[in-house]
C-alpha cells in the first residue's frame, strides 16, 4: 500500500513518501521516512520489502559516505545513480535479491535537477515525475495531465497534494502522512508534510507553507 512520488522541475526536484510501516493488514508505525539523505545533493526513496529497502538504503549511503572519506568530494550525482543502479542489478544474480523500487534524485552544477526511475530489476530511465507503490496507480493521470516542466516550486508542491487527495480517496488503507523533500543548488530541504491536517487547509483556501 506504500507510495512515493517524484516531480522535477526548472532547479528542483520534490519527492514525497507516505510514512506508513505495515505488515500484512495490520498497521505499526505512521511515522517511518521512506526518503534516505545520500549525500549532500541527493536523495532517494525506497518501497517494497521494508528490510531490503533499510538495507540496502543504508548499505549505499554508507559506501558514498566512504566514497567522500576516501577521495574528499562526493560521487557525482550520475555515478551515484549508476553506482545504486549497478549493485541492485548484481545483487539479481546473488541469493540476495534486494526488492526495492527506488526514485533517486538530485542537483548537479552542470546537468541542473535530474529525477531518476529504478525498478526493482535495476532498469533506470530519467523522467520529469514518477512514482512507485500502489498509489502511482491513481496519481499517473493527474501527473501527465497538470504536470507543467516550468511550473514553481508551490505549484509542484500543490500538485503533490492532489495526487495524495486522490490516494486517500481511493485506496481502502489511509495512507495519512506523507514526508516531502525538495533538493535544490542550495541543498536538501524538509517542506511542510502533507497530512489531513493540510488537506483540509488546502480545501478551506487556506495554504500551509510550503517550507517545514
Amino acid at each position: 500500500m506504500e507510495t512515493v512520488l517524484g516531480i522535477k522541475g526548472t532547479d528542483y526536484v520534490i519527492l514525497a513518501s507516505d510514512t506508513m510501516k505495515a505488515k500484512s493488514v495490520m498497521w505499526l508505525d505512521d511515522d517511518k521516512s521512506k526518503i534516505y539523505r545520500l549525500t549532500d545533493y541527493s536523495i532517494m526513496s525506497a518501497v517494497g520489502d521494508g528490510g531490503d529497502c533499510l538495507q540496502f538504503s543504508d548499505f549505499i549511503a554508507r559506501n558514498l559516505d566512504l566514497y567522500k572519506v576516501t577521495n574528499g568530494y562526493d560521487l557525482t550525482f550520475r555515478g551515484t545513480v549508476h553506482f545504486i543502479r549497478n549493485n541492485l542489478s548484481a545483487y539479481l544474480r546473488s541469493n540476495a535479491r534486494y526488492q526495492v523500487s527506488l526514485l533517486v534524485a538530485g542537483f548537479d552544477p552542470c546537468n541542473g535537477p535530474e529525477l531518476f526511475y529504478i525498478d526493482q530489476l535495476g532498469n533506470t530511465v530519467p523522467t520529469r515525475f514518477g512514482g512507485h507503490g500502489t498509489g502511482i496507480n491513481f496519481c499517473t493521470a493527474i501527473l501527465e495531465e497538470f504536470y507543467k516542466p516550468q511550473m514553481d516550486k508551490m505549484a509542484a508542491y500543490n500538485l503533490i497534494q492532489k495526487c495524495v487527495l486522490e490516494i486517500q480517496k481511493r485506496i481502502v488503507i489511509n495512507l495519512r502522512n506523507f514526508d516531502v523533500f525538495m533538493i535544490s543548488k542550495e541543498g536538501i530541504t524538509k517542506l511542510s508534510p502533507i497530512n489531513q491536517q493540510s488537506l483540509r487547509a488546502r480545501m478551506m483556501g487556506s495554504h500551509p507553507p510550503v517550507k517545514g
